[in-house]
């Protein structure tokens, strides 16, 4: 059984609940669940099984937006030993990381938003973040508009193209 089929079943099995633990651990970066197939594997079960899609994508939200707080505030008070030894345990995360930095250093608060609809920064951005002790509510506007643009997309295209996959 392939992953997206695995994830379809835990949704059909446990309903929303599930879905937002799913997509909570994505937005925390946990191992082996990348955003190309929760989100769309999201779409294919709301399709699936009559899940109202807009709540489905509201609970996403609230899902990405709470793992980033999170993030965020591990990263205010111990950013930069983190990041130390993430550097040297890690050497290939050192690229995303920077690009994370990258989005903040010359777009500030609108990097936050840019780099939530770019893969693999969207998830350090909130990090970073709290590394630079950004303005939380400024960070959650863009950051919402940005994990909303982002859920939205792969939810409904899970939504509208699963059943051809599938």
């Amino acid at each position: 059984m392939n992953n997206i089929q695995i994830i379809i079943d835990y949704i059909s099995n446990y309903g929303l609940v599930f879905l937002f633990i799913i997509i909570f651990l994505e937005y925390l970066n946990f191992p082996g669940l990348g955003a190309a197939i929760v989100m769309p594997a999201v779409g294919i079960a709301v399709s699936k099984f009559n899940i109202n899609i807009v709540l489905a994508i509201v609970i996403s939200i609230i899902a990405g937006e709470l793992a980033s707080y999170i993030l965020f505030g591990i990263s205010y008070w111990f950013g930069r030993p983190i990041l130390t030894k993430i550097y040297n345990k890690f050497p290939k995360s050192r690229k995303p990381i920077d690009k994370a930095f990258h989005y903040i250093e010359n777009y500030g608060y609108k990097g936050i938003l840019i780099a939530r609809i770019i893969p693999v920064a969207r998830t350090l951005i909130p990090f970073v973040a709290g590394i630079f002790r950004m303005n939380l509510l400024k960070c959650s506007i863009y950051s919402v508009i940005g994990v909303t643009i982002w859920n939205t997309i792969l939810i409904y295209a899970g939504y509208a193209f699963g059943n051809y996959f599938i």
